[in-house]
């Protein structure tokens, strides 16, 4: 930043060495930080006598609470993507089951509300579509807060869930599935050119929850874009003005993530040939009944806490399998 000419460049490449700089303090300065409490530590220790329990007893909570910063710092040296710093734009759709795949939709949906405010994330509702009967046949959520794509790339594919219906008034067992996909919402809007011509913009009457004026005009966007096929719905805005704006941003971010998936050889794998919303298919399992296990097919992560899964209480160590996971896979 101090070279000369620096600050005479375009604004886009001064703004990401200025971002780039940010995102390097925030990986070093506190392991910096943690290298002063750890030396502190160490001091006060060589002057307490061993007869002194009281202090020797606070030194060690303090270690506790360092080793668990420490543990965090760790997790974070897995977050290796270009973009896992990046917000989360995260769709969830229904798939085979019909109204029991549409409640588990909303389980799904709930569960990551849940996990989101409790990282202190913000969530919103871009675009919600209720099933037919009950629960949601697909909604989309924005998920602001740092590292939320990092942490919510795991969830990318097809879940599972073995239950009790409640739909069912002979109480028989059934087997629900839902599709997740997962992509980072790219700060810079230039990183993908759309030619409006390749678009095709339908508008119609929104169908979510957001008050009475929400459904009297117009205003939701539905955009195709033609040369991919993908699809994307925005109702979220009682503008059709903001409604297009969003709906463009999510459209860049997925066309992000497919150019970026050619890259890596795994288009067929995650968009051309992704695999139907069925049985076989999932990467993880949520069983309720006879037994309650949830299990990633992924990394054999599992746990028998499955309601505290779904509460969004438990899911933090599925992400962490996930990142070390693929960590070995590089």
């Amino acid at each position: 930043m101090a070279a000369p000419g620096f600050w005479d460049q375009p604004q886009p490449a001064t703004t990401a060495v200025i971002q780039d700089l940010k995102d390097l303090k925030t990986v070093v300065e506190p392991w910096q930080q943690a290298a002063k409490d750890l030396k502190t530590l160490e001091e006060l220790d060589a002057l307490v006598e061993p007869s002194d329990t009281a202090t020797l007893a606070d030194l060690q909570q303090h270690l506790d609470t360092l080793t668990r910063q420490l543990e965090g710092l760790e997790l974070r040296t897995l977050f290796r993507g270009r973009h896992d710093r990046h917000n989360a734009i995260l769709s969830i759709a229904a798939g085979a089951g019909g109204t029991e795949s549409c409640d588990w939709v909303s389980m799904l949906l709930r569960m990551y509300q849940r996990w989101a405010q409790g990282k202190g994330f913000d969530v919103q509702t871009l675009d919600y579509l209720a099933g037919e009967e009950a629960g949601v046949k697909s909604v989309t959520l924005l998920i602001k807060g740092s590292y939320a794509y990092g942490q919510l790339r795991s969830e990318r594919g097809v879940h599972r869930l073995v239950r009790i219906s409640p739909f069912d008034s002979n109480k028989r067992r059934h087997t629900s599935f839902a599709a997740v996909d997962v992509v980072a919402e790219l700060e810079d809007e230039t990183a993908v050119q759309i030619d409006e011509k390749d678009l095709r913009i339908d508008v119609f009457r929104s169908s979510g929850a957001g008050g009475q004026s929400v459904n009297t005009t117009d205003s939701a966007v539905r955009i195709t874009h033609l040369p991919t096929g993908l699809v994307i719905s925005c109702q979220n805005e009682r503008s059709q003005l903001k409604n297009k704006h969003t709906g463009m941003k999510i459209l860049r971010a997925r066309l992000y993530e497919l150019e970026q998936a050619k890259r890596e050889a795994e288009l067929a794998k995650e968009y051309q040939a992704k695999q139907k919303i069925e049985w076989g298919s999932q990467i993880r399992s949520y069983v309720l009944h006879p037994y309650q296990m949830v299990k990633d097919h992924r990394t054999d992560c599992e746990t028998g806490k499955a309601q505290q899964v779904l509460e969004g209480e438990a899911l933090d160590p599925f992400i962490e399998a996930f990142l070390r996971w693929k960590a070995e896979q590089a």
